[in-house]
């Protein structure tokens, strides 16, 4: 399973890419918003940190203004992808992007039936919403295992990509049903590097290490 990390934070980008685990970034206008600066400046530094798939979400709710706004973030730099809510202008929009050979990740899934559409209209990701179905009493996972089994039926091209990811368990989840990414804020990441186990290890063997010194 790839690894994006879902931030529009430098610093945070720098560090997890040093780990030689970060496959893309995800940003959406709150993640933007939250660094107070714009996304042509954001998405431009990060792609020249980070080798692979990069987000940039378009704003615009009309598939024409959709349209030409993909197209105007698609320059920015080749692995630029053009993020859309799920509705039908930007299924309208999908077609006439993925036409053009640009990559269209479909945000905002919340059923399978969301992304079986995504992927006919020839969207290059879907993004299906873990934690924000969990939130409301429904189970995230199952959605993610219904999507997956909808897309091995058919073979499309289309990456399933776990998002609002919550909690180490959620990219356990994803990686088990074979997703194919998953997008993972910061703090998550760093948590699932952690274990009180491997911690107290690491602690027995400088402990030993210092006796055997005397």
């Amino acid at each position: 399973m790839k690894i994006f990390i879902d931030t529009a934070n430098i610093d945070m980008i720098k560090e997890v890419n040093s780990w030689g685990i970060l496959d893309g970034v995800t940003t959406n206008p709150s993640l933007i918003a939250k660094e107070k600066t714009d996304l042509r400046t954001c998405v431009k530094k990060i792609s020249e940190i980070v080798d692979g798939p990069i987000s940039a979400e378009a704003i615009s709710m009309d598939a024409e203004a959709m349209v030409k706004e993909g197209r105007s973030l698609s320059k920015i730099h080749p692995n630029i992808n053009v993020k859309l809510p799920m509705c039908i202008e930007a299924m309208k929009a999908t077609n006439v992007l993925a036409s053009e050979g640009i990559a269209v990740n479909m945000t905002l899934i919340f059923s399978p039936q969301q992304a079986l559409l995504a992927a006919k209209a020839g969207a290059r990701y879907v993004s299906p919403f873990v934690g924000r179905l969990d939130d409301i009493g429904q189970v995230g996972s199952e959605m993610l295992a219904q999507i997956v089994a909808v897309f091995r039926n058919y073979d499309f091209d289309t990456e399933i990509i776990a998002a609002s990811i919550r909690h180490p368990v959620h990219a356990f989840e994803a990686a088990a049903l074979g997703c194919d990414i998953a997008t993972i804020p910061y703090d998550v990441l760093k948590k699932m590097v952690a274990h009180p186990k491997t911690d107290e290890g690491i602690k027995l063997f400088l402990a030993d290490h210092e006796k055997s010194k005397k």
